[in-house]
């Protein structure tokens, strides 16, 4: 078989993008930002709520995170994040909601494997990392609080 030259190179690259749709870049960041917003106003409201039934504000922020992951496992067991995931990207990723997707998606997607097994064994296996790092980083920062300065 003989090897393709440039030019055929360049002609079965310009018929390939021929059959890709082009990127709507605009329209998913405006979805990205109207949703990913919106998650945040939600959890802004939370806090405001909290605050002003006298909760002091570093427990009404520990709270309202709790809340908002809380919300983003419920949504996700319930099939509704998943949908809210697939017309706003990374707009339902980025907030801490996305972070209870990440775990809980993997865990249902494993259930029928046992709880051992599947459930607990899989729940982390996207936030995983992101766990490990963060904890292993804040162990290492202490320590050099302590020590150094």
């Amino acid at each position: 078989m003989a090897k393709a030259t440039v030019r055929e190179a360049e002609a079965y690259n310009m018929l390939v993008k021929g059959f890709h749709p082009p990127r709507q870049v605009a329209r998913n960041f405006i979805k990205a930002y109207m949703v990913g917003g919106s998650i945040c106003v939600v959890g802004q409201i939370i806090l405001d709520y909290l605050v002003a039934k006298g909760v002091p504000f570093v427990q009404a922020s520990s709270m309202t995170s709790s809340t908002m992951v809380f919300l983003g496992a419920l949504l996700t067991g319930l099939g509704i994040y998943d949908e809210i995931g697939r017309f706003a990207g990374m707009g339902s990723a980025l907030p801490i909601t996305g972070f209870a997707n990440s775990i809980v998606s993997p865990a249902m997607e494993f259930k029928r494997e046992g709880f051992v097994l599947g459930v607990s064994a899989r729940m982390f296996q996207i936030a995983g990392p992101v766990l490990v790092y963060g904890a292993l980083s804040s162990i290492i920062v202490s320590i050099l609080k302590v020590f150094v300065f």
